[in-house]
């Protein structure tokens, strides 16, 4: 979300609770109920789905100023995922039950919410068109791109993507191998599309 969406969330932290996360902590399972959702302070959280034959599909990275848990809670449905720490997390939960009481008072942030879940849902719809896509290094520049989009920030070397990346989490978010992920990833640094430090990757923008 933006830093104004950010601002509205923080500034009703009275109608949840700040909560102190541990690394490698499940905050919710994948078919529990659940009637509470959460505001990324800091840190990160991954967001899965576990398959039938036992295999994870990594549906999304959650860094700082994301929200996730609300379709669950605001459908009234069991959790469609599992939520997991990378590492150590600030959080703002939210219970729905409860804070729906409150929207006649704090429209703005009833609208947000609204917002931002019908947002993500667009969001999800295009990235399932995207991993059904043949070709692959389509599915990477898409994800470096929306990343960019949602946690970047902008320096001298372009677009930071402030989530760090490895060959293989790449992979697992895009559906293809790490000899795919190095082979593309090498082909967009020599058209100067994207550089990286260490687990950083910037993106370059068309104009620069």
């Amino acid at each position: 979300m933006d830093a104004r969406a950010a601002e509205i969330f923080l500034a009703v932290e009275n109608l949840g609770h700040r909560i102190e996360v541990p690394k490698d902590t499940t905050i919710y399972r994948q078919t529990e109920q659940g009637s509470t959702f959460f505001f990324v302070v800091s840190g990160r959280v991954q967001v899965e789905i576990l398959q039938e034959d036992g295999s994870q599909f990594i549906l999304e990275l959650m860094g700082p100023r994301s929200l996730f848990g609300e379709g669950s809670a605001l459908a009234h449905m069991p959790r469609m995922s599992t939520a997991t720490t990378l590492e150590p997390c600030t959080l703002i939960k939210f219970d729905y039950s409860v804070i729906k009481e409150a929207f006649g008072e704090h429209v703005e942030f009833a609208t947000a919410l609204m917002e931002i879940a019908a947002m993500k849902q667009c969001v999800l719809g295009l990235r399932i068109q995207f991993l059904a896509m043949p070709k692959s290094d389509l599915r990477i520049v898409e994800l470096f791109n929306r990343l960019a989009n949602l946690y970047g920030a902008k320096d001298d070397d372009g677009v930071r993507i402030q989530i760090p990346l490895t060959h293989e989490l790449i992979a697992a978010l895009t559906g293809t191998s790490r000899v795919t992920v190095t082979r593309t990833i090498t082909k967009l640094k020599s058209d100067g599309l994207v550089t990286s430090k260490g687990r950083y990757f910037w993106v370059k923008s068309k104009n620069s």
